[in-house]
């Protein structure tokens, strides 16, 4: 398939499926397409539409930030690792003589 094919090909696919109540994902599995390249031709095709972004998965990961060091703190006065949970509830001042407590912590959540 050409490319021009290939883009016509996903535009009439996602032509199609804007006229249905389906989710991608099952008007993929109805139309024996691969989902991942649904999505992706869905982007590429229609940037500028408003279409709701789906949530990411919960992975159990969680994202940790270093900041740098403030200016005028000395090392073993600077404020350590600061763990920011959902909903808002951080556990600040952790470092190494005290980061057995965090998985204490997180053991009861």
């Amino acid at each position: 398939m050409t490319p021009t094919e290939k883009v016509h090909f996903w535009q009439q696919q996602i032509n199609d499926w804007e006229v249905t109540d389906l989710s991608g994902n099952a008007f993929c599995k109805q139309q024996s397409l691969i989902y991942h390249q649904f999505v992706y031709w869905r982007q590429k095709l229609t940037s500028g539409k408003d279409y709701p972004k789906q949530a990411p998965a919960a992975t159990g990961f969680t994202r940790v930030i270093s900041s740098a060091p403030r200016i005028g703190v000395d090392a073993g006065d600077a404020d350590g690792l600061t763990v920011s949970l959902p909903g808002g509830v951080s556990i600040t001042g952790l470092h190494a003589g005290n980061i057995e407590l965090l998985g204490a912590v997180l053991r009861q959540l």
